[in-house]
């Protein structure tokens, strides 16, 4: 899962707890210190969860490409450049 489609989900559940919570109010009253609290913690719980997907990135970037070319490469940058294991081109190798 992507970090967006987990940020929905646990918007999804914040969302049921939210209605949960409303349902509890009506039974109980609004009035008991418990509820409140409840309520309390569940609408930190929805700001933390609005800050983190603000912070989230939209999608991961991907690095930047660079292009090869296929035509060759010019010869006069090996101009005095030595063979991998063969030493200089003017010396014998060892």
């Amino acid at each position: 899962m992507s970090v967006h489609d987990d940020l929905s989900s646990v918007q999804r559940s914040l969302d049921e707890l939210a209605r949960a919570v409303t349902r509890l109010e009506r039974q109980l009253g609004p009035g008991g210190l418990e509820v409140r609290r409840v309520r309390t913690d569940a609408d930190h719980l929805r700001e933390s969860v609005a800050l983190l997907r603000a912070a989230a990135p939209d999608a991961p970037r991907r690095p930047d490409l660079v292009p090869i070319p296929d035509t060759p490469y010019d010869g006069s940058l090996w101009t005095d450049s030595d063979d991998e294991g063969l030493g200089a081109r003017d010396r014998r190798a060892p």
